[in-house]
């Protein structure tokens, strides 16, 4: 299996840093590279085969570099923001995938039962109503993970200390995603 990571926005935050909690300052691009070079770094030592991982804004660069390398597992991470009170994560796949689905429950279930945040689900991305443009457009078995809401003053905290956690979590569902589809 080949895994293409997509840590979200711009490098090093210039244009785009994402989302930023006011307060603490924390970014969305570092928190999403430090966890995708995480989840890189435990994938390799479970003998999964990382094929990239590219932080960028250019969406249609990404989902090239995934679809020219033909990876078969294409998963995004951010970190989400609203209103200071949401919290908790949620994997977004595409709407019509069973596999995306899949993959999707697989990540969000080791995220909240190893770092207890508030489960706001899987969702289905829909073009035209809620699509992401990274869902709609690779070939791989795609997802988005929101880990957390960095506008939230715990989810916050999990964010800025419980990296390699979010990292593991998210490393973990990927195996057992890759262990689920070989058993069917």
């Amino acid at each position: 299996m080949r895994v293409f990571l997509n840590p979200g926005h711009a490098p090093c935050g210039c244009p785009d840093p994402g989302a930023v909690n006011s307060g603490t300052g924390l970014r969305e691009c570092d928190v999403a590279k430090n966890i995708a070079d995480l989840v890189e770094k435990h994938l390799t030592k479970a003998g999964v085969s990382v094929s990239g991982n590219l932080q960028s804004d250019d969406l249609y660069e990404v989902v090239c570099a995934s679809n020219n390398i033909d990876a078969d597992v294409f998963v995004s991470i951010h970190c989400n923001a609203f209103n200071g009170v949401a919290c908790g994560t949620e994997v977004w796949h595409y709407h019509t995938s069973k596999y995306g689905k899949q993959l999707a429950e697989c990540i969000q279930r080791q995220i909240v039962d190893a770092l207890g945040t508030a489960d706001r689900g899987v969702k289905g991305a829909v073009p035209g109503k809620n699509g992401l443009y990274v869902l709609s457009n690779t070939d791989a078995v795609a997802v988005l993970v929101e880990t957390a809401f960095i506008d939230n003053a715990e989810d916050e905290v999990l964010l800025r200390t419980k990296q390699n956690e979010f990292a593991r979590a998210i490393a973990r569902g990927i195996t057992d995603f890759e262990q689920e589809t070989l058993n069917q």
